[in-house]
């Protein structure tokens, strides 16, 4: 009966469903406030969800099968009468599936990063056209134009381009889902978007919440821009080898592999370009905090994607 129990533990993980010491935290209905305003922004308020790829979409019990599985736990508990009944008893509850929660991080959400000027320009931005490669993202996409240093490795290898950046440090999956359908995804048509997104929501996020996200940004991305070619970035590594964020980013990272369709979109991972053997940053390629690009680090993405982009884009 042991190995029964294992069996059927096992088979609730391959479902989708993580053991764990209790529900899952319950997460913000669309409507609902996700966080008080910071400065002179307006409170964040969690917005529709998005549409997500079936390659990575989430297994979601309907409330008619949740309660089948729960009911046949329940049966197969009371009816067990091996000498491991009790602890089955005692841990039943963590064996029941959970209501899903909503995944915010694949809904259309107005973040603090999408109010107020930035957002606006871009908009104003995409209105006038004339883009020919858009770029999306956070803070590691956002700083390529920030600086001389750093601006420099952008004009040596985009310089001759017509390009739009329109990441912005500290954003979400949800927020440039937001951005793309209010205006920053209207007006042009671009040859390619270059998009790596997804680091910011790995704190709050598990790895496959947060590559439905990265799959809905995709999908907006083609609904907005049918004819273009997306290069799609892994998330790049951060911190150190061994931390769990490392770890968190590289389950993400396999999981929107699967978006790679070689028509539409092109799943390029150029991580290791800035590691050493052992795993640690080149030097001098990222800052002490492990997350962003230094000059040097920004030189080596640009030489790793430039062929690429080349191709796409004509």
């Amino acid at each position: 009966m042991t190995r029964i129990l294992y069996v059927s533990i096992a088979a609730l993980t391959l479902t989708g469903v993580a053991l764990a010491q209790g529900p899952p935290p319950v997460a913000p209905g669309p409507g609902a406030l996700q966080g008080p305003g910071r400065g002179n922004f307006a409170p964040v308020v969690v917005g529709p969800s998005a549409p997500v790829s079936p390659e990575v979409a989430i297994p979601r019990p309907t409330p008619e099968e949740l309660a089948q599985v729960n009911d046949a736990i329940a049966k197969w508990v009371a009816s067990n009468n091996s000498p491991t009944k009790p602890l089955l008893e005692k841990f039943q509850s963590l064996m029941m599936l959970q209501p899903p929660r909503l995944n915010v991080a694949a809904t259309y959400t107005q973040t603090q990063q999408r109010m107020g000027p930035r957002h606006l320009g871009f908009v104003d931005i995409a209105s006038k056209g004339n883009i020919d490669l858009l770029l999306e993202g956070d803070s590691i996409t956002d700083w390529w134009v920030q600086g001389d240093a750093n601006k420099a490795m952008f004009d040596k290898y985009f310089g001759d381009m017509r390009t739009a950046n329109f990441a912005i440090a500290g954003d979400t999956t949800q927020g440039v889902l937001w951005g793309l359908k209010n205006g920053e995804g209207q007006g042009f048509q671009p040859k390619a978007v270059m998009l790596m997104i997804g680091t910011n929501n790995s704190g709050t996020f598990t790895a496959p919440e947060i590559a439905e996200g990265v799959s809905a940004v995709v999908l907006e991305l083609r609904n907005d821009f049918p004819d273009a070619k997306i290069l799609l970035l892994a998330i790049f590594p951060r911190g150190l080898p061994g931390d769990p964020v490392r770890d968190k980013i590289a389950d993400v990272n396999k999981i929107i592999s699967k978006l790679d369709d070689q028509k539409h979109v092109f799943y390029m991972d150029i991580g290791p370009k800035f590691l050493d053997e052992r795993g640690y940053f080149l030097p001098d390629s990222f800052r002490a905090d492990n997350l962003h690009p230094q000059a040097k680090g920004y030189d080596i993405w640009g030489a790793a994607v430039k062929d690429k982009l080349a191709e796409l884009m004509k």
